[in-house]
């Protein structure tokens, strides 16, 4: 039974990287853009300056003298004999995202809510996939398509095209 459900799950999500961490050059908000590891679907959820920053380090590896808060999640989790095994962005909802850590701990799987950028920093942290369910990229294409204005359209086919060195212009 458990493998018929799992098979489900990954059915209904899209298994994501990270393609880059950006500045939006129109409103210099913090953009992590998701692709596809299978396609070219790109996903670009606009974050914090202080998430997108812990992601930062960690993407680029560097060590702060102190753990930073998405580190000491990670000591925590560790401390409970926990493992997070992937994060899901599970929702999208008055155009907000919404996420789910999922975990394990002692044979039992633990889901939490949290923030996309939350939920990123952290499965950076524990080298776990990171997914998107495949209604939220269905809802985000319908929202672009549908309600906002083309600016989004355009700034999605934008991202889509850029280039590793054309990426590296608006990076944080």
């Amino acid at each position: 039974m458990k493998t018929a459900t799992r098979e489900v799950e990954v059915a209904a999500e899209v298994e994501m990287q990270i393609r880059g961490l950006m500045m939006d050059p129109v409103t210099n908000v913090p953009i992590v853009v998701l692709k596809d590891v299978q396609g070219e679907t790109v996903l670009p959820i606009w974050v914090g300056m202080f998430e997108a920053n812990a992601i930062a380090l960690e993407l680029e590896k560097t060590t702060t003298p102190r753990p930073m808060t998405h580190d000491l999640l990670q000591n925590v989790t560790r401390g409970l004999n926990a493992v997070v095994t992937k994060v899901v962005v599970s929702e999208l909802r008055e155009e907000t995202y919404y996420a789910v850590i999922w975990m394990e701990q002692g044979g039992e799987r633990v889901v939490i809510d949290a923030r996309p950028s939350d939920a990123i920093a952290l499965a950076l942290r524990w080298d776990c996939p990171i997914f998107v369910s495949r209604q939220v990229l269905e809802h985000s294409r319908q929202t672009v398509n549908g309600n906002q204005s083309v600016n989004a359209e355009e700034m999605r086919r934008w991202l889509e095209n850029l280039n590793d060195d054309e990426m590296g212009r608006y990076k944080m």
